[in-house]
């Protein structure tokens, strides 16, 4: 006999670990926008310029990452688009009937809408200082 719940709970499973994937992939992508800007700013505005170079010397790819900035920038903001309509469709995905299972999968969808927007933020920080804080100080960007 085939069970119609079974089935329901699988792809609801499938849907939200695809949400949840994609909220994680985001923060990755966003995270490194941070890392290139946002992070050695903040060093350097809290007169931590020793630290930023203890870092880069540490971390040399830092260093390639502030170099292709743009493409970084670019390859997150599709990773975070893809990410955003991944959340959107599965924002009314079935879950099952079973209410610990239910409750587990709104958890879920709820847990991966806020990274999203977690790392939505980090991208924007990152944004402010790569491209927005050096254009308004009159600093050419690369």
């Amino acid at each position: 006999m085939h069970n119609a719940n079974a089935d329901l709970g699988d792809d609801a499973s499938a849907v939200q670990c695809q949400g949840l994937a994609s909220a994680w992939l985001a923060l990755l992508a966003s995270g490194s926008t941070l890392v290139c800007c946002a992070l050695p700013a903040l060093l350097v505005a809290l007169g931590a310029g020793a630290a930023l170079s203890t870092l880069v010397s540490a971390v040399p790819q830092l260093v390639w990452i502030s170099e292709h900035k743009t493409p970084v920038f670019i390859t997150a903001a599709v990773l975070m688009t893809v990410g955003g309509w991944v959340q959107w469709r599965n924002r009314t995905a079935p879950c099952p009937i079973d209410p610990a299972l239910r409750n587990a999968c709104l958890r879920t969808r709820r847990f991966s809408a806020r990274l999203y927007l977690f790392s939505l933020a980090m991208l924007l920080v990152g944004g402010w200082f790569a491209f927005v804080a050096p254009w308004l100080a009159g600093v050419e960007t690369g």
